[in-house]
């Protein structure tokens, strides 16, 4: 892949994602990065992916039952314990469990009404935990559990707009910090709002934002946040991938106000992360992957090969697409 030197903060940066062999076509949209050794990753046709030597191989294998599902999203704590998400309508929105690597999977939840559809899932720990869904009855769905997933509770939003929903394209429309601290992004005609809840999913807030909200398919795919009161909001239209119109805010005050930044990516981008000890915010999406050095006012694009989704841990950021792409950007 191309190299590309973005000077940025007064210093050169060069980087550029390194190929990973992970020995299958699926479309990616799911990863969870452990540490620098391991990682999971997750995609259609029933795939999950697991590394346990930094990305010099990937294990794959399909969920029994699960053949024909889409997991969007994974969650892992180590080489053993994850959890996937899979979207679609209804029964097809489910959470399995593993505990051995992946060896045997349980089925933990299921969306129990026809209108639901799962669109994220998150940990505190290994046993507090949040899963996002569209809303129904004019709720987004919210279940939260404090065992690893052998319950779940439904918790309460504030009102959706009639239009509007969340985009299972990264898993990381939803984002949680500290004990009990959660955002998601929104999306649809007259979405793209955040979600704020400082109890654990159990009461929210909600703030417009200046992201783009003129389609079904305009809105906010992915929030990172610094661990601290700074934030940054990306997305834009999926169904035109080079359009940067509109395509980030960012906060300052932990997502209780959003503004329009300096700069922008140079595409819709699907997903976002804060790497806490390079000071960067690394964005991608399916027109390439940016970065910036300053609280998000100003971007650099530095690879234009198509991703869905961002995980990081170590100093190692990992990223993955379509036909089982998956790369890698050694920070350090």
């Amino acid at each position: 892949m191309k190299l590309a030197v973005i000077l940025l903060a007064g210093a050169a940066w060069a980087q550029s994602w390194v190929a990973q062999s992970s020995g299958t076509r699926a479309s990616l949209r799911g990863i969870s990065v452990v540490n620098a050794r391991v990682a999971w990753a997750s995609g259609t046709a029933g795939t999950w992916l697991i590394t346990t030597d930094g990305g010099a191989s990937w294990r794959a294998g399909t969920v029994p039952g699960a053949e024909k599902l889409d997991f969007r999203g994974v969650r892992a704590t180590n080489e053993r314990t994850a959890w996937l998400l899979s979207v679609g309508s209804g029964a097809d929105s489910r959470i399995y469990h593993t505990s051995d690597g992946g060896q045997h999977w349980r089925q933990q939840l299921t969306a129990s009404d026809p209108k639901g559809f799962f669109d994220a899932i998150a940990f505190w720990s290994a046993r507090h935990g949040l899963v996002l869904g569209d809303p129904v009855d004019d709720e987004f769905e919210v279940y939260t559990t404090s065992d690893g997933g052998h319950h779940w509770r439904r918790q309460h939003t504030p009102a959706a707009v009639p239009d509007e929903g969340a985009f299972a394209a990264s898993n990381s429309c939803l984002v949680l910090l500290g004990n009990r601290e959660a955002w998601f992004g929104t999306g649809g005609r007259g979405g793209a709002r955040v979600f704020h809840s400082i109890d654990g999913g159990g009461s929210w807030t909600v703030a417009p934002t200046p992201v783009r909200d003129d389609g079904a398919a305009a809105g906010i795919f992915s929030l990172a946040f610094d661990g601290g009161l700074a934030g940054v909001a990306v997305g834009g239209d999926y169904s035109k991938p080079a359009d940067a119109a509109h395509n980030i805010a960012v906060t300052a005050d932990g997502g209780r106000t959003w503004t329009v930044p300096a700069g922008a990516p140079s595409g819709y981008r699907s997903a976002v992360l804060y790497l806490a000890d390079d000071k960067a915010w690394i964005a991608t999406g399916t027109s390439g992957s940016d970065v910036s050095f300053d609280a998000g006012q100003t971007w650099r694009t530095f690879d234009t090969v198509g991703y869905n989704a961002l995980g990081a841990a170590d100093g190692t950021v990992l990223v993955v697409g379509p036909r089982g792409r998956i790369a890698a950007l050694r920070m350090r």
